[in-house]
């Protein structure tokens, strides 16, 4: 009316995106399934029900990144750690469910807390018998020693140890992230606790390169949950020390790349593979003599962090490695492994046809490999190694995952999910698991080539987060 004054309208505000929401509720019902996995999926001696949980666990990984693609980048990296940090703590619901590893690392941070090497003695040794007695967590007194995780030594001790009669396999820098743990109050919850620092800390170095749905890769990737944490297996170590190393030798810093990929050899020997990623590009020039600084740095680490221990128990250092290749199915003699290679090859030639391939691989990436971005190239022989080993264990994957979120190709998630099958399922799905993961990558690489021909005809989309369409 006139001569009156209106009253001003209160500020409306924007309601939130609809991906943005859609991606909040995919992410609760991903951490709602991730805790139910772990609480009532199933274990290791009872698999039947994670048959179930596991597959709905990675329909809903897949939707909830989808529809982060979709939100703007400075939500979404705040929404990506947040679920980071819920995804990690769903693993810590129950004790370990799939795996009785955390149960060595225990002991042999006990044993190094004793003073004694973890090399030069294994857990049923005489002379351990006062940690044994204790150490209740680790030897129960008591029971049936019926349980999917307990087995007897040859003494008629009951246990959680697996190969309780062997020294142990792990490299230096994981024995001394086991003492760390055990410094830390010791305990399976203290393992699993150290696993989800390790996995959030990993989601945040990947976050600082400001690719959130590359980040939520890992973040929010289910093996992550019961792998990395719950299973508390050592190779989450690995993983970030390896993302750290790439980071560095993408910038030039060659001396702390070689040092942080070292100490990754020496956590678990597998990121070696990843070597000639961290050298991508190096034979498309005339090689000059810093090239080698990385390399050299990294075998330095790798001799200094075995020292201490090569001085306590000699050629003990070895641990069960050789054991445990032929316990895998890797010895010459008796080749269970290379499944893939298996269907057109004799078996005996399987392990050579494998290292052959790997070393075509290998030479591809130092001569053909982005040095800007060295994630790429580990990624291709990492993922490439697997796919020829076809481990038995999927938490190997970890890897894989870590650099699939450095580098974006989806695709090579197939691999742990092979590895999980096979995991679950026996070696009778060596083959079909790894054979469908070789076939996802193939796919994968195919509709990368087909869109970047058609980007050639005009601009490529960017999302709002700053993806490529």
């Amino acid at each position: 009316m006139p001569g009156t004054t209106p009253h001003p309208r209160p500020r409306s505000h924007p309601r939130p995106p609809l991906a943005a929401c859609g991606a909040v509720l995919a992410l609760l019902a991903l951490v709602a399934a991730l805790a139910a996995t772990v609480t009532t999926g199933g274990t290791l001696g009872r698999p039947g029900p994670l048959y179930a949980w596991y597959p709905l666990d990675a329909a809903l990984f897949a939707l909830a990144v989808l529809l982060l693609r979709r939100v703007p980048a400075r939500p979404a990296a705040g929404l990506v750690l947040a679920g980071a940090v819920a995804v990690a703590a769903t693993g810590l619901l129950a004790p370990p469910r799939t795996s009785d590893d955390a149960y060595r690392y225990r002991w042999d941070g006990r044993v190094q807390a004793a003073g004694l090497s973890p090399y030069r003695y294994a857990p049923d040794d005489p002379a351990l018998a006062g940690l044994r007695t204790g150490s209740p967590d680790l030897f129960p007194p008591h029971g049936p020693c019926t349980g999917w995780d307990e087995r007897r030594t040859a003494a008629g001790e009951c246990t959680h140890l697996n190969r309780p009669a062997v020294h142990t396999i792990y490299p230096p820098v994981a024995e001394a992230w086991f003492l760390a743990l055990e410094g830390a109050g010791g305990g399976i919850r203290t393992a699993q606790l150290g696993g989800a620092l390790l996995a959030v800390a990993t989601t945040g170095l990947l976050l600082a390169r400001r690719r959130p749905v590359r980040a939520a890769l890992w973040g929010w990737f289910p093996g992550v949950a019961l792998w990395a944490v719950n299973d508390a297996h050592v190779d989450t170590l690995g993983a970030l020390l390896l993302v750290a190393a790439l980071l560095a030798a993408a910038r030039g810093r060659r001396a702390a790349g070689g040092a942080l990929f070292g100490a990754a050899v020496a956590v678990k020997l597998v990121p070696a593979v990843a070597l000639p990623g961290a050298l991508s590009g190096t034979l498309a020039r005339r090689p000059r003599p810093r090239d080698l600084l990385l390399p050299a740095t990294a075998l330095l680490t790798v001799a200094a962090s075995y020292l201490p221990y090569l001085l306590l128990s000699g050629g003990g250092v070895l641990g069960y490695l050789p054991g445990y290749l032929r316990e895998e199915g890797y010895d010459r003699t008796e080749v269970d492994r290379f499944g893939l290679l298996r269907l057109v090859l004799p078996t005996a030639f399987a392990p050579y046809a494998a290292a052959l391939v790997l070393l075509a691989v290998a030479l591809y990436v130092l001569r053909r490999g982005d040095p800007h971005r060295p994630w790429g190239g580990a990624l291709l022989v990492t993922g490439t190694a697997l796919l020829l080993a076809a481990p038995n264990y999927p938490w190997y994957a970890l890897l894989v995952v870590a650099l699939v979120a450095l580098d974006g190709r989806w695709e090579w998630l197939a691999v742990p999910a092979a590895g999980a099958a096979l995991y679950l399922g026996g070696g009778d799905l060596q083959q079909p698991a790894y054979g469908a993961a070789l076939l996802a990558v193939l796919a994968g690489a195919a509709v990368r080539r087909s869109r970047r021909v058609d980007d050639r005809g005009g601009a490529t989309r960017v999302r709002p987060n700053g993806v490529a369409a």
